[in-house]
C-alpha cells in the first residue's frame, strides 16, 4: 500500500540536497566557531555563510539573525526577551486566541510573573479586528505578537497593517512566521516587525534549529548563559551542520516559490472539485480569499476527527487535526474554538491537509477519494 503523507504543516522531509550538504558539514567541519584555530575558522566561516543567507531570505542584515533550536525557542526568546528586557517600561502583551502553544503558553508562563496578556477574539475565518486591536493598546503595552499564518487552518493576518498601526506606539511588534517562512515572501522592512520567528523543520531543513530576527536596536534579555554566542544573546556552541542545512533550504525553497504556490493552491482546488464530485458534506475552515497555500482543513458534518484519522491512517493516508504539538490529544482544536466557540462541530469534525514537495496530484486525487469513502461510510 502506498503511503500518502499530507502532514507537511507538522514537519516535512528533508530535502535530498539538505542531507547531502549537512552530512558533508558532519563529515569535513568538526571545529568549534570559537575556536582560533584553523579548524575553528573554516566553522566560522561557515556559521556566517549561512547566516547571511538567511538574512537575505527576509531582508534582515546578518547582525540581525539570531540562531535558535527551532521555532519554539525562537518564540520564547521573542517573548520572553522582551519582556523582562522592557519590563521598566510596562508589563502588558497583546497576542492572539489562535497563537501556536509556543507562543501562548510562554504568555501563560509571564503571565504567572506579574505581566498581563490581552488574548485577541479572531473571526469565523480566523482574522482578529484591526479595532479591538487599537482598543487593546496602551501605554504599558510594550509587546504584540501575532502570528503571520495560522498553523492549523492557514489563515494569514495583515501583519504589514499591524506594523503600520505599530509605528507610532513604543510596543515591539514579533510575528511567529514558521508556517509562512519558505512559502510566502518575507521582507522584515515592509512588514514593520521587530522580531520574526522561523524553523527549519518546516521547509525542508534539519529539525532542532531555526532562527530569531531581531531588529537592530532591539534589546532582549537571554535565556540562556554561558559563552557569548550569537552576539551575546544565545550561549552555546552553534550546531555547524545544522545552520548549513538549513541555509540550503532556505535557498531551495525561495529559488522555487511562485512554481511551488501555483503547484499546493493547485492541490487545494483539485480535492475541493473531488468532495464536490462525491457530494459529501465539507465545508472549509479559515479565510479562503488570504491562506496559506499548503494548508487546507476542512470541516466533514457527520463525522468525528477520531474516527476520521483512525481510517485515513489505515488507508495510508497521513493528515492532522490540527497542530502536531497537540497530538493524540482529546481536546479540541484551540484554534477553531476560537473561531465558532465551544462545543461547535467543526471542532470535533475537522481535519487538516497540509502539502509539500513530495506531494504529486495522483497522490492528492487518491486521498480525496478515500477521504470522500471513509466520510460516506461515517455518516451512512
Amino acid at each position: 500500500m502506498e503511503r500518502i503523507y499530507l502532514d507537511n504543516a507538522a514537519t516535512t522531509p528533508m530535502h535530498p540536497k539538505v542531507i547531502e550538504e549537512t552530512l558533508t558539514v558532519m563529515q569535513s567541519h568538526f571545529g568549534n566557531p570559537s575556536s582560533i584555530h584553523s579548524f575553528g575558522r573554516e566553522s566560522r566561516k561557515l556559521l556566517d555563510d549561512a547566516r547571511t543567507v538567511l538574512a537575505k531570505s527576509i531582508g534582515a542584515k546578518q547582525t540581525e539573525i539570531l540562531i535558535t533550536s527551532g521555532g519554539t525557542e525562537a518564540d520564547n526568546t521573542a517573548i520572553i526577551g522582551v519582556a523582562e528586557a522592557n519590563k521598566h517600561r510596562g508589563r502588558h502583551i497583546i497576542t492572539t486566541a489562535i497563537e501556536h502553544h509556543a507562543v501562548l503558553h510562554t504568555c501563560a508562563f509571564l503571565e504567572k510573573q506579574g505581566y498581563e496578556v490581552t488574548y485577541l477574539p479572531v473571526d469565523v475565518r480566523g482574522k482578529i479586528s484591526f479595532e479591538d486591536l487599537q482598543q487593546a493598546l496602551r501605554e504599558d503595552t510594550i509587546l504584540v505578537t501575532i502570528m503571520f499564518g495560522n498553523n492549523e487552518v492557514g489563515t494569514i493576518q495583515e501583519i504589514q497593517k499591524v506594523g503600520a498601526m505599530l509605528k507610532d506606539h513604543s510596543a515591539f511588534f514579533h510575528t511567529d512566521a514558521v508556517q509562512a517562512y519558505g512559502i510566502l515572501s518575507i521582507d522584515v522592512s515592509e512588514l514593520g516587525v521587530d522580531l520574526l520567528s522561523v524553523s527549519s523543520h518546516k521547509i525542508n531543513g534539519p529539525k532542532g534549529i531555526g532562527f530569531l530576527y531581531v531588529r537592530e536596536g532591539v534589546k532582549i534579555t537571554p535565556l540562556l548563559y554561558g559563552g557569548e554566542q550569537e552576539r551575546k544573546r544565545r550561549a552555546g556552541t552553534e550546531n555547524i551542520p545544522g545552520i548549513v542545512g538549513f541555509a540550503k533550504a532556505a535557498e531551495l525553497a525561495y529559488e522555487s516559490l511562485e512554481t511551488k504556490v501555483e503547484t499546493y493552491l493547485s492541490f487545494k482546488r483539485r480535492i475541493i472539485d473531488i468532495f464536490l464530485e462525491e457530494n459529501i458534506p465539507f465545508s472549509v475552515n479559515g479565510d479562503t480569499n488570504s491562506a496559506l497555500p499548503h494548508v487546507l482543513n476542512i470541516s466533514f458534518p457527520g463525522t468525528n476527527v477520531e474516527a476520521m484519522l483512525v481510517n485515513l491512517d489505515l488507508a495510508g493516508i497521513a493528515v492532522s487535526s490540527g497542530s502536531a504539538c497537540t497530538a493524540g490529544s482529546i481536546d479540541p482544536s484551540h484554534v477553531l474554538v476560537a473561531m465558532f466557540g465551544k462545543g461547535a462541530d467543526q471542532t470535533k469534525n475537522s481535519i487538516r491537509f497540509s502539502f509539500g514537495m513530495n506531494n504529486t496530484v495522483e497522490q492528492v486525487e487518491k486521498a480525496a477519494r478515500e477521504t470522500s469513502k471513509i466520510v460516506k461510510r461515517l455518516i451512512r
